[in-house]
Order: structure tokens, then C-alpha cells, then sequence
């Protein structure tokens, strides 16, 4: 992709939080939000709900913090300094701004399903999808090559569904890290040319 063309994924994705995120906190969502998240609880069964649980955890910091660690010092084993020095920087800064976001916009979680544990933090965006998103982008952009790259945009798009099918965000929070996902690539391609 060319950097004129990252610019300009990153401007619409930018654009496009901005409209989910008017669409999510002024209430209009909700008919999609209820209507969606029923329909992904109706898939529930014991086996499906371990198995979200466990992709759920694929985007909490209890499993992305030792796995930066284990990979950058990887990276800087093998010469790869600069790349060790975006991934974390990145997934720390974005984790922060996730945090900043959700105390901007202060929206209420929905119930969590199957008797787990409520998060503590508010709904929009996700950053289980936001910084997950990121981070598998990353990985994918760093170790994986040519066709492979696809394999970042499945994880995420597994843990965003995971957050959905849990109870633990609305379709439109996820839908809102999606696009900060997006736009956080789109400019980390960017800078890092």
C-alpha cells in the first residue's frame, strides 16, 4: 500500500470512529447492539463459551504483556531492534489511549453472560479489540509474511467475537476498536516506512 494510501485509510477509519462512536453513545445503536448481541447468544453451548473464553484471553494483557516480552527480546536478539522498540511502544501507547477513550466517553458495559466476571472499565471502543487488533496487526506485519498477514485480522476478528458472544461489549464497541485498530495500523505503516 502506498503512503498516500495509508494516509487515507487512516483518515476514513478515523472518520469512521467518529461516526460509531456518535452512533453508539447518543442511543440510536441499541436496536443493532440488543439485535446482535441476542442473535451471537443464541449460539451458546458449553464447548462454544470455553472456547470464547479461551480467545477472549488472546487479547488481555495477562497473555499480550509476556508474549511482547518474550517477543522483543526476540527481535532485539536478532538485530531487529527498531521493530521491538514499535511493537511495545505501540501497544503500550495504545493501551493508554484505549483507557483515555473509554473514561471520554464513559459508556456503560452491557450484562456479561454465563455468570463470569464483569470488566471493571467502560464499553467504548473495546480495547480487547482495539489493542489486540494492534498487536496482531503488528505481529502479523513483523513475523508473518506475504499470505500469512491474514492470520492477524482472524485473531482479532476471533477476539472481537469473543467479546460479543462473552456479554462484555456491545457490537459497536468492537465495532469502534475495529476502526481505532485501523487507524493505528494504517499510520504505524505509515511512520514506520
Amino acid at each position: 500500500m502506498s503512503r498516500r494510501n495509508q494516509l487515507v485509510a487512516a483518515g476514513a477509519a478515523a472518520v469512521l470512529f467518529m461516526t460509531l462512536a456518535w452512533w453508539a453513545l447518543s442511543g440510536l445503536s441499541l436496536a443493532f447492539d440488543l439485535a446482535v448481541r441476542e442473535a451471537v447468544h443464541s449460539w451458546a453451548s458449553p464447548g462454544l463459551t470455553h472456547v470464547m473464553v479461551a480467545i477472549t484471553t488472546l487479547g488481555s494483557e495477562w497473555w499480550m504483556v509476556p508474549l511482547i516480552v518474550v517477543l522483543s527480546g526476540l527481535l532485539v536478539f536478532t538485530g531487529r531492534r527498531r521493530a521491538a522498540i514499535r511493537l511495545t511502544a505501540s501497544i503500550l501507547a495504545a493501551e493508554l489511549f484505549s483507557q483515555l477513550m473509554k473514561l471520554a466517553f464513559h459508556r456503560l458495559r452491557p450484562p456479561v453472560f454465563f455468570g463470569l466476571l464483569p470488566a471493571e472499565t467502560y464499553s467504548f471502543p473495546s480495547g480487547h479489540y482495539f489493542v489486540g487488533g494492534l498487536f496482531y496487526g503488528l505481529l502479523a506485519g513483523i513475523f508473518l509474511k506475504g499470505q500469512w498477514r491474514w492470520m492477524g485480522a482472524a485473531v482479532a476478528f476471533l477476539i472481537g467475537l469473543s467479546r460479543v458472544y462473552l456479554g462484555y461489549h456491545y457490537p459497536s464497541d468492537v465495532l469502534g476498536g475495529w476502526a481505532m485498530a485501523t487507524v493505528w495500523l494504517a499510520l504505524d505503516a505509515y511512520f514506520a516506512l
